[in-house]
């Protein structure tokens, strides 16, 4: 019986501890990196490290989990995808459109975002730590209170 109860408590703690699983249709990788669209594909926990996904078609996708890590998405839209808990650590995006997409705890670390395009885009718990956002609508911190807008005469 203790043999027993120690054999559940330790496949209890693996499956705790574990990552997500992966769950990408390695077709749906394979015609991304060899076509740049994929609308729609399930990405899911994919590793696209270092990928040079320019002008991608990723519209609807779901990359959940997956890793992009120093990938090249300058012009590539995303819009609808899901990107929740994606790491995006070093990934360059200029010119991308992520309207409508979730990014939720998704980690944009020394991530570009230049020109990108975010509307209607549901984001929580990023993580931009060194990253450089320019002319992208995501914001750090404080409140419509804490801006003080100049008197009008």
């Amino acid at each position: 019986m203790k043999r027993l109860l120690l054999a559940l408590a330790t496949l209890t703690m693996l499956l705790v501890i574990a990552k997500p699983a992966r769950g990408e249709n390695p077709d749906h990788v394979k015609r991304l990196l060899e076509t740049g669209a994929c609308q729609g594909c399930n990405l899911i926990g994919a590793d696209l490290r270092e990928a040079h996904l320019i002008g991608a078609d990723l519209r609807d996708a779901n990359l959940s989990y997956a890793n992009l890590e120093g990938a090249n998405l300058e012009g590539a839209d995303l819009t609808g995808a899901n990107l929740s808990g994606a790491d995006f650590t070093d990934v360059f995006l200029t010119n991308a459109v992520l309207n409508y997409a979730r990014i939720n705890r998704v980690n944009f670390t020394a991530a570009r975002m230049y020109d990108t395009h975010v509307f209607g885009a549901v984001m929580e718990d990023l993580t931009l730590t060194d990253a450089e956002l320019f002319n992208t609508d995501i914001s750090v911190g404080g409140s419509y209170e804490d801006f003080e807008l100049p008197e009008q005469q």
